[in-house]
């Protein structure tokens, strides 16, 4: 009795134990993604953002690589080649006893889906945005994904070391267009060659600017009290417009608000200079206190807070040949709730079959390292042989389903066609693999067995021929197909969608998950089948894992 007594005391203690390390780890996180329309800098912040937290030794390089220097979160060959981001990365690491989970976008909208993907899996995130150009249009279609979730935004003022627009012009901007309130916390003093620094606004201080590329570890020259009187009598101008917009925007009440912030209706602004690492530790200071650490996620079922202790997480991203060494598949699986151990077993919500997560990595762009734990908020790489999928959810043993991350209809569609025809094999192999991914969407005709390629934006099919030849040795062109759009069809009478293939199997092919796609040529045609077929539901998204026919 006694025995039976102390054993279960024990096990209580050690669930105690457990949960209390849950609750400390998942308060250490935080998930963030950065957003910007391309060249505004997003590149560049991410690289100083990592230097600054300890992860890189030289922005452009990765410790001890002995290659030439390209930015740590481009790692695919085209992008080196390019200059442009286009797959999304994932970088870990520890800053200020946080541990933060940096993701990558792609910044060209060709690559939206791959964006909005990402940011289902982050809990805030910061917004780049050039002092001279101001709002752009990729911007204000990443704000309105974010704004889907009220996801927390810190937002970074760039290039204030260039002549640009005047500070209150662009916020002024932002808010119009963006339809967010912004609470400037750092202030410019002066731009381009009179660039003196920054007025911080809440801490009663100014930070100096010193041109060049400072250091990581190196203080920023702060001045106080009569030192900020002396750099008046310096740059009188400068100081004196500083403290006329600033005593504007108090008067106006933009007072940085914390829960204002997490709600996503207010976002706090940094000015600065990203290439001269200038504002960058700011930033991360602002992810520090004030960004929220894992949330609470929705289900099919319930909510699923992030200090529970069972595991749960869902598969955001899928990435082939990561290492071309090996050909491999990682699936990134953000961790919802729970704690990952290396060796535990999971269900795989999907096939219903259970899985066992061995080695799982984490990363620093494509550079990896074997992870025995994780918590929620941190993405997990888990090797993948074909057996998971965008969406998948894995949990210890609850049936839930988290709210999907949907495909968009392509609005481009072509078809590969081989120079060599004996490499037939390896181009379907390239292509499931690269669709399994979401690099692009592959569709089966019913008639023509012919691959149909969709995407939404050109440069994808341009990526997927550079990746088909440098990963697969295939040599493919793509030829333009001729549809104008798809649509997934659904029907609740299974007589009446029958009806439906059979009339219309020229127009029809299959997606990756096996559900009917409606191909149109013409917005015409599509109407015209809406109109024939009102039973015939045609849908321009679909829920990744969301089994349609």
């Amino acid at each position: 009795m006694s025995e039976a007594l102390d054993s279960g005391m024990s096990e209580a203690a050690t669930t105690v134990v457990q949960e209390g390390d849950v609750v400390r780890e998942v308060g250490r996180r935080r998930t963030f993604a950065i957003i910007s329309h391309p060249d505004a800098g997003k590149t560049t912040l991410t690289e100083k953002l990592l230097l600054f937290g300890g992860a890189i030794q030289m922005a452009g390089t990765v410790k001890a690589r002995k290659s030439g220097r390209h930015a740590t979160s481009d790692w695919l060959e085209i992008e080196k080649q390019r200059g442009i981001s286009v797959a999304s990365s994932v970088m870990q690491f520890t800053y200020d006893n946080c541990v933060i989970n940096l993701l990558d976008t792609p910044g060209h909208q060709d690559f939206s889906e791959d964006t909005y993907r990402v940011l289902t899996a982050v809990d805030s995130a910061v917004m780049v945005v050039d002092a001279a150009k101001g709002v752009e249009e990729q911007t204000i279609k990443l704000l309105e994904v974010c704004r889907l979730r009220n996801t927390p935004i810190i937002t970074f003022i760039n290039k204030m070391d260039r002549e640009v627009r005047e500070p209150l012009e662009v916020l002024d901007e932002i808010e119009s267009v963006l339809n967010i309130r912004c609470a400037p916390v750092t202030w410019p003093i002066g731009m381009g060659k009179r660039f003196q620094g920054v007025y911080h606004l809440l801490n009663d201080e100014v930070l100096r600017f010193a041109p060049g590329e400072a250091k990581a570890g190196q203080e920023v020259e702060l001045l106080k009290g009569v030192q900020i009187e002396q750099l008046a009598q310096k740059a009188p101008s400068e100081m004196q417009n500083m403290r006329d917009e600033t005593e504007l925007i108090m008067g106006a009440g933009a007072s940085f608000d914390l829960q204002e912030f997490l709600q996503g209706k207010q976002t706090p602004v940094f000015f600065g200079s990203g290439i001269n690492n200038f504002g960058v530790r700011e930033v991360l200071h602002a992810l520090v206190d004030w960004a929220p650490a894992p949330l609470p996620r929705e289900t099919d079922k319930r909510m699923v807070q992030p200090t529970e202790t069972a595991f749960t997480g869902f598969v955001f991203k899928i990435q082939a040949n990561m290492d071309p060494n090996h050909r491999d598949r990682i699936a990134f699986l953000r961790v919802c709730s729970g704690r990952y151990s290396s060796g535990m077993k999971v269900r795989h919500r999907r096939t219903g079959k259970e899985m066992k997560l061995a080695n799982a990595v984490t990363f620093m762009a494509n550079e990896r390292s074997r992870m025995d734990e994780a918590y929620a908020g941190d993405i997990i790489g888990v090797h993948n042989h074909g057996q998971l999928q965008i969406g998948d959810v894995l949990t210890e043993g609850e049936v839930l389903t988290f709210k999907g991350i949907p495909y968009f209809a392509p609005e481009l569609f072509s078809r590969a066609r081989l120079r060599d025809p004996m490499k037939a094999k390896q181009l379907l192999k390239g292509l499931r693999q690269l669709g399994e991914e979401g690099a692009v969407q592959v569709f089966e005709p019913l008639v023509d067995m012919t691959p149909l390629i969709g995407a939404v934006g050109q440069l994808q099919f341009e990526v997927v021929e550079h990746r088909l030849k440098s990963e697969y040795g295939v040599d493919a062109v793509f030829e333009r197909a001729g549809i104008h759009t798809a649509r997934w069809v659904t029907c609740p009478d299974a007589v009446h969608l029958s009806e439906f293939v059979k009339a219309n199997q020229g127009r029809l092919a299959k997606d990756v998950d096996g559900n009917y796609a409606y191909l149109a040529d013409t917005r015409v045609n599509l109407r015209l089948a809406m109109e024939r077929w009102p039973k015939v539901e045609f849908h321009a998204t679909r829920e990744h894992g969301q089994q349609l026919g």
